[in-house]
C-alpha cells in the first residue's frame, strides 16, 4: 500500500507540469494586457513597459513557464499576485476555507440523500418509491446548480425573505448554496447506489443470509450495503472534485468570498499567478482526495489491498 501511495504522489508531478503549461498557455494567449488592466487605459507606455518588466511579462513564454516551475518545485514559491503584489498562497489559504466547507458539506449532504434514496429505491424496486426516486434523479440531473441557485434566491430570499442570498458571515448563508450544489450532485450517487444494491441483493450470500433468519434491516444495511458501498465511495470522491469545481460558479451566484469568485476575478484581470496557483491547489486537493478514497476502499475490501500491494494470491 505504501508503494502504491508513493507512486500516486509522484505521478502528480508530471500532471502538475502539464496543468501549469496548459493554464499558462491559455492565460498568455488570451487577449488583454495585465499591465494595462492594472494601470488603466490611459497609462503611459513607459509606465507600462516598467510594470511589464517588473512583472516579468517582457520575457518569452517558455522562459516564464520554466521559471515558474523552478520556483514552485524547488522553492515552494507559488508566485506573487499581479494586482495585490502579495504571495498568492496567502490569498488562497484565506479564501479556501469557504470553498472547502461548501464542497465538503455539499458532498456529505448529496451522499446522504443519494445513498438513502438509492437504498430505498432498490428495496422497493418497481413500486411507487422506486418510481419517485427515478423521477427525482432525472429532475436533479437535468437542472444545473447555478440555475437552481438563482431559483432558490428568487424564492427564499426575494419572495419569502427567509434566507440570505449572498455572503458567508454565518451558517445561514451556506444553506442555499448547499442545496444548489448537493441536489444535482445527489442524482448520480442515487443512481449508482440503486444499481449496486440491486446487484448485491440478488447474490447467493444475501439469499443465504435471509434463509438463516436474519432481519431484513440487518441484511440490507450490514451485508448488502457493505459490498455495494465501495463504488459509491469512489463516486463520492469524484463528486467532491466536481463540487470543488462547481463551487466556482455557485460562489459567484451567491457572492461567497471563496476560491471560485477569486479565480474568476483573477481571470478577468489576467492575474496569471493567482489562476495558476489556485488551479494547481485545487488539482492537488482533488488528487489527494482520490488517494484517500482509494486507501479507504482498500481497507473496506481486502481484495483491493492485494491489488494495490502488487501481490498475487496462490492457487
Amino acid at each position: 500500500m505504501l508503494r502504491y501511495t508513493l507512486k500516486r504522489i509522484l505521478l502528480f508531478i508530471p500532471l502538475a507540469m502539464a496543468l501549469v503549461f496548459a493554464v499558462y498557455f491559455v492565460m498568455d494567449f488570451t487577449p488583454g494586457d495585465p499591465a494595462r488592466l492594472i494601470l488603466g487605459e490611459w497609462a503611459d507606455e513607459s509606465q507600462l513597459a516598467i510594470l511589464r518588466a517588473d512583472l516579468g511579462l517582457d520575457r518569452p513564454f517558455l522562459a516564464r513557464y520554466a521559471g515558474y516551475l523552478r520556483r514552485l518545485v524547488f522553492h515552494g514559491d507559488w508566485g506573487t499576485s499581479y494586482r495585490s503584489r502579495t504571495p498568492v498562497i496567502t490569498e488562497i489559504l484565506r479564501k479556501a476555507p469557504n470553498t472547502f466547507a461548501l464542497a465538503l458539506l455539499g458532498t456529505l449532504s448529496s451522499s446522504l440523500i443519494g445513498i438513502g434514496l438509492g437504498i430505498l429505491a432498490a428495496v422497493k424496486r418497481g413500486k411507487a418509491a422506486d418510481i419517485l426516486a427515478n423521477i427525482f434523479t432525472v429532475l436533479c440531473a437535468s437542472v444545473p446548480a447555478f440555475v437552481l441557485g438563482m431559483v432558490l434566491i428568487l424564492f427564499f430570499s426575494l419572495k419569502l425573505r427567509a434566507l440570505p442570498s449572498n455572503g458567508a458571515s454565518s451558517w445561514r448563508h451556506f444553506i442555499l448554496p448547499l442545496i444548489a450544489l448537493s441536489i444535482p450532485a445527489s442524482a448520480g450517487i442515487l443512481r449508482l447506489t440503486r444499481s449496486m444494491m440491486l446487484e448485491t441483493l440478488g447474490t447467493d450470500y444475501i439469499r443465504a443470509a435471509r434463509a438463516k433468519g436474519l432481519g431484513e434491516g440487518r441484511v440490507i444495511l450490514v451485508h448488502a450495503l457493505k459490498n455495494a458501498i465501495i463504488p459509491v465511495i469512489t463516486s463520492m470522491g469524484m463528486h467532491l472534485g466536481y463540487l470543488l469545481g462547481g463551487a466556482v460558479i455557485t460562489e459567484t451566484v451567491f457572492a461567497i468570498p471563496g476560491l471560485g469568485s477569486h479565480i474568476i476575478e483573477a481571470v478577468r484581470m489576467k492575474d496569471t499567478p493567482v489562476v495558476l496557483a489556485a488551479t494547481v491547489f485545487l488539482s492537488l486537493s482533488f488528487s489527494f482526495t482520490m488517494l484517500a478514497v482509494d486507501i479507504l476502499c482498500a481497507f473496506l475490501d481486502p481484495r483491493l489491498r492485494v491489488r494495490f500491494d502488487g501481490k498475487r494470491g496462490g492457487r
